[in-house]
């Protein structure tokens, strides 16, 4: 039998070593002998192209073709199918090799450079790394070996979190394995190009104890210690950086002392090459680490064309029969090698279904500047040998990313204290506020301020500071089973005190707004008598709508616990890899904006028409609800507070001391301030003037009617006033027409003046006056004129003329002497 062999200078000599082994076998072909027919291709696909037809062309038969280097074998391999020929490669590692459908009779005893992978993998998991970054060369063999990492590790449940490539010059990509907080990093690249990747490591700090580097196992190693002209780092520089990165590589002498099919360890054969080599310097000899791999290849073929005898004898058939055209021959020896399985000297042999060998590989860390052995992984067992001696900068395996850690924010525990304070004062002062007006009920003042509305807005004021404190529980005080009753006690106490101190207030406003807003005509015609069943029944109306929502609330959608998690990322004090991601808990429901809505719709057009109608009745003065000016103010304050706090509590709803100390201090402050405005005014006079001693004896003396009676004699007096006001008036329009008309006579009688007196006498323009006492009487409302008869002129003496029954004035009887005596 004979097979082409393009390969090195120490692969041929392990090669003849395990040809010469064989045929001295008599348990392995018997009735053959092996021959090795080689020349050298120098990894030149052109020359072994040439090779390759030379070999096909020329005599003995070729059964097997065996060459070495990836760019050659890859050139035979496509090739070979036409000849119907198997091809056995000792140190092809490219990925590609591993495509059946395009090299359908391909194997190889060097394993694919994918055979990283499932130790990377193997690695990932145990020190528990689910999210990698990778860099590489963009060279077909990378390529492919990246390709094969990305589906191995998505299917371990592990993602490729970055990946970058470079051409020559790898500062950009190292730069974006930064910027994106890449932890655990796979190199794939030659070692020239490692040695730039690491001077911009060094640079961009992306080593130490965060950060673990993967690499291939064949560079030299010493090969960051090398003088290179391309990078301007020293080699301290790349000894820090390089420091604690992990290599893998292939096995290609199998470290146990285990006698194979050869029936050689592999120090034995290690001897026996050295003196074929004789005495070459192992580093200098080309193809030497491979040399293993090519004495089990041709132990593979012996072993494998061994297997054929016999299914061959079987068909009449024999290996002297084959022939380029022969398929039938080519599918047994295919056959054969695909189910090879023996230990070798590089360990044991066995291929997968691509052909290509499935090989231990040796695990190794740079540990103070040299590398040292960590374990191994067997891929054909799926098994780990560790030695348990790794080392790291930091306490161990970094994390593959940084660690967030999930912390809840709790509400400032001096924040919360300060405000309760206030809001337990605020209670005590509702608690004082509710006595006095409780005590002094039967005082006139107090009456007349209904005090049991009062009553109901000191109550509903302490109900909205008991709110306070369940605002201010959080997870740091409950447990979250607990939390949503904490939940239900903030709304049903600020819902219900909004309604009895707000309620109260707005209804005694607005029967104030009904009552005395209206126009004359109908205060006269309603009667005036305050019936305290209907304020009480609006305040009624108003806490029974707030109820019936609650509870449609409650029962809908009920209020639950919600966690926020839409918070940027904080670095805790010190140098630890974590990040602390804050959370928060709320109160919350599945459609919280649509009941918020509704009810802040209702109650913002409360305030509204509250204020409306506070300002509407600022003029009124009434004696039924002496303080209605002061409900007014209160509405005031509490509407403005109200109306600024539900937006912005909404808006810093994300800031819980900020949205707290909004909150609780808007609702301290509105009750202070009604609670003052309200009930300091009434203390006030009451202790200043002693009302509540004198009122108390005149209400036992008048009883209620004292009230009634007062205030419906100053609603007379005033009509009145206003009927007279309306009489002056009109006489006052009377008597500036009379003088007019007296100016005229007197002129038009001076010009008759030159006749005599007895012709006065008898003109019968002047009519006869008539005795009527009547007469001189000054209009309603003026004052009687003062009797001095002497100073009228003869003529004029008897003024009854004056007025006449009908009350008009004769012009001819007119005088300015009488002009006088209307104004006395």
């Amino acid at each position: 039998m004979s097979g082409g062999w393009p390969g090195g200078q120490a692969c041929l000599p392990s090669a003849q070593m395990a040809l010469d082994l064989v045929n001295k076998r008599t348990d392995i072909l018997p009735d053959y002998e092996l021959e090795l027919i080689y020349y050298d291709s120098m990894c030149d696909p052109g020359e072994a192209t040439k090779l390759l037809y030379d070999l096909l062309y020329t005599e003995p038969i070729k059964i097997v073709l065996m060459p070495g280097c990836s760019s050659v074998s890859t050139l035979v391999a496509e090739a070979a199918r036409m000849w119907n020929l198997i091809v056995l490669s000792y140190g092809s590692s490219s990925p590609a090799l591993s495509n059946r459908q395009r090299f359908p009779t391909f194997f190889r005893t060097h394993p694919s450079a994918t055979l990283h992978n499932p130790t990377r993998v193997q690695l990932f998991q145990k020190w528990k790394w689910t999210k990698i970054a990778t860099i590489q060369q963009t060279t077909e063999v990378f390529t492919s070996t990246l390709d094969d990492l990305e589906q191995r590790v998505k299917e371990a449940g592990i993602e490729i979190s970055v990946r970058q490539s470079f051409l020559t010059d790898p500062a950009v990509a190292v730069k974006n394995l930064k910027r994106q907080d890449a932890r655990i990093i796979v190199g794939l690249f030659y070692e020239t190009e490692a040695r730039k990747v690491f001077c911009e490591v060094y640079k961009e700090k992306l080593y130490g104890k965060k950060y673990v580097w993967f690499l291939i196992g064949w560079y030299a190693d010493n090969w960051f210690k090398i003088k290179d002209p391309s990078i301007n780092c020293t080699v301290e520089q790349m000894t820090e950086a390089v420091e604690g990165h992990v290599t893998t590589e292939i096995v290609m002498l199998n470290p146990e002392t285990v006698r194979g099919a050869s029936n050689l360890t592999s120090q034995e054969f290690l001897a026996q090459l050295m003196s074929k080599l004789g005495g070459k310097n192992p580093e200098e000899t080309g193809g030497f680490q491979e040399a293993p791999l090519a004495y089990d290849a041709v132990w593979a073929l012996a072993l494998a064309l061994n297997k054929t005898v016999g299914p061959l004898k079987a068909k009449g058939r024999r290996l002297e029969d084959f022939n380029y055209n022969n398929k039938d021959i080519t599918a047994e020896i295919y056959r054969a090698l695909n189910t090879s399985s023996f230990e070798g000297v590089s360990g044991h042999v066995v291929f997968d279904a691509q052909g290509s060998r499935m090989a231990w590989t040796l695990i190794e860390q740079l540990q103070g500047g040299s590398y040292k052995k960590i374990g191994y992984y067997d891929m054909t067992k799926g098994n780990l040998s560790w030695y348990g001696n790794d080392r790291w900068i930091g306490s161990g395996p970094p994390a593959d990313q940084t660690v967030v850690i999930q912390k809840f924010r709790y509400l400032s525990q001096k924040l919360f204290v300060s405000v309760s304070v206030f809001a337990g004062l605020g209670i005590l002062m509702g608690i004082v506020c509710l006595t006095f007006n409780i005590y002094n009920s039967n005082v006139r003042y107090i009456q007349n301020s209904q005090p049991y509305l009062n009553n109901m807005t000191a109550v509903g004021c302490m109900m909205a500071l008991a709110a306070v404190f369940p605002l201010g529980i959080d997870g740091l005080h409950v447990r979250n089973s607990q939390f949503p009753v904490v939940c239900q006690f903030r709304l049903w106490l600020l819902g219900l005190g909004f309604s009895l101190a707000y309620g109260s207030m707005f209804t005694k406003i607005w029967w104030v707004h009904t009552v005395f807003t209206k126009k004359d005509e109908k205060k006269d015609k309603r009667k005036q008598h305050l019936e305290p069943w209907k304020l009480y029944a609006t305040v009624g109306a108003l806490l029974v709508i707030d109820i019936l929502s609650l509870m449609i609330w409650q029962i809908v959608d009920p209020l639950h616990i919600t966690v926020e998690q839409k918070f940027t990322k904080e670095a805790p004090k010190g140098d630890v890899d974590q990040l602390i991601e804050p959370l928060l808990q709320h109160c919350s429901s599945e459609k919280m904006n649509t009941w918020l809505g509704v009810v802040y719709g209702y109650k913002g057009l409360l305030l509204l028409l509250g204020i409306f109608l506070a300002y509407e009745t600022k003029s009124v003065s009434t004696e039924k609800i002496n303080d209605h000016r002061a409900v007014g103010m209160a509405i005031y304050n509490v509407s403005v507070l109200c109306m600024i706090t539900a937006p912005v509590t909404m808006i810093l709803s994300s800031k819980q001391d900020a949205s707290f100390a909004f909150a609780s201090l808007a609702i301290i402050f509105s009750v202070y301030i009604t609670l003052v405005v309200l009930f300091v005014p009434k203390m006030r006079r009451l202790i200043t003037r002693g009302e509540w001693q004198s009122d108390q004896q005149e209400t036992m003396k008048t009883g209620s009617s004292t009230n009634n009676n007062d205030e419906e004699k100053s609603r007379q007096l005033e009509r009145e006033n206003k009927e007279l006001q309306k009489i002056i008036q009109e006489k006052e329009e009377r008597v500036s027409e009379l003088r007019n008309q007296l100016s005229e006579r007197q002129a038009l009688r001076s010009r008759k003046r030159p006749t005599s007196s007895n012709q006065n006498h008898s003109s019968p323009s002047l009519p006869t006056p008539q005795n009527n006492p009547k007469s001189l009487l000054p209009p309603p409302g003026y004052p009687l004129p003062a009797s001095d008869n002497h100073s009228l002129p003869p003529t004029f003496s008897n003024s009854s003329t004056l007025y006449q029954p009908d009350g008009k004035i004769n012009r001819n009887n007119c005088h300015a002497s009488r002009l006088q005596l209307l104004y006395k």
